[in-house]
């Protein structure tokens, strides 16, 4: 009524805009803006049983490492004229089942989802939803349908080998609890991995699992070369609980590398400025974000390929090892 057309124009300028003329379009337009009007999407999504939104659920917003990830996916679908909505799991498989129930019932046209183990509730949400789901946490596990990622076993396998051939003999390991993520799991595996191809026992005391933060990564390399005196070199699978060793070796006295050598697993913008800088693994994260925007955007496009991307990784030597 305040732009003088009818309903069936306003709904043509909102979803179809090319269909009117240019005088028309901008009319409706400028009342729109004047007026605040905000369409109704979730009747439109109810009608078309689908929506111009993609889900993304990750584990901790908190956590910066997603950041790069969160970036890259929406920068390519909103060039895609998709917008992206993220949740936050809070690491709990059970809430993650709950946000992907949430965002199915708004008619998302697409999920990503970053955890690779999901309830079995979960899975078969997704899998009887009919639309393009991407996993982005791992490419070694089966998928429920895309995987756009790196190998966790791979890199921290890789990282322990090159800890080897600096000269370290034994090399510590600290990690998240494997019960709670497959990520840590991996990880974890490709330690020990790397221990039987070197020949190496594997020796328990060096290794630890805790939680997420700069407090557990300084009580857990204490702990080892309390343990193991003879430790010389730590791989920490996690930036923070590096950032968190090296921070306490400094308040103790013990000078990295000679005393300790320290690994990282992410090549954060802070392992770059600590003292000695830190070695650690570079992860592709804005690439995953955008490859996966991108295969979703080509599913939705009626491309039915299977999509299996391994982006890799790099190891990062510095001063800390």
């Amino acid at each position: 009524a305040a732009a003088g057309v009818s309903l069936m124009t306003v709904s043509r300028a909102l979803r179809e805009p090319h269909k009117l003329a240019a005088e028309t379009r901008n009319a409706v337009l400028e009342t729109v803006r004047q007026t605040g009007y905000v369409p109704n999407r979730i009747a439109a999504n109810l009608a078309s049983n689908c929506s111009s939104v993609v889900g993304l659920i990750i584990p901790s917003i908190q956590n910066s490492l997603y950041a790069d990830t969160i970036k890259g996916t929406a920068d390519v679908l909103r060039a895609g004229g998709l917008h992206l909505l993220l949740a936050d799991s809070g690491y709990s498989l059970e809430q993650e089942e709950a946000l992907i129930g949430a965002f199915l019932e708004q008619r998302v046209s697409g999920l990503i989802l970053h955890n690779t183990d999901h309830t079995p509730r979960a899975q078969k949400m997704v899998r009887n939803a009919g639309i393009p789901v991407i996993e982005t946490g791992d490419v070694g596990r089966r998928s429920i349908d895309m995987v756009v990622s790196y190998s966790n076993y791979e890199a921290a396998k890789a990282m322990t080998l090159h800890l080897a051939r600096l000269g370290y003999r034994n090399i510590g390991f600290v990690g998240l609890s494997v019960k709670s993520s497959g990520r840590a799991r991996e990880r974890q595996r490709g330690y020990f991995a790397a221990l039987k191809m070197l020949g190496r026992e594997r020796n328990d005391a060096l290794v630890r699992e805790v939680a997420g933060g700069l407090t557990s990564g300084a009580h857990a390399m204490v702990d080892i070369m309390t343990a193991e005196p003879s430790v010389d070199a730590i791989f920490f699978a996690g930036e923070v609980l590096a950032v968190g060793a090296l921070f306490e070796a400094q308040r103790r006295g013990w000078k990295v590398p000679e005393r300790i050598a320290i690994a990282g697993y992410d090549d954060l913008e802070i392992v770059q400025h600590t003292v000695p800088r830190l070695t650690c693994l570079r992860l592709p994260r804005l690439e995953i974000g955008r490859r996966s925007a991108e295969a979703l955007l080509q599913r939705l496009r009626g491309d039915e390929a299977a999509v299996r991307v391994d982006l890799g990784f790099q190891i990062v030597q510095r001063e800390s090892t």
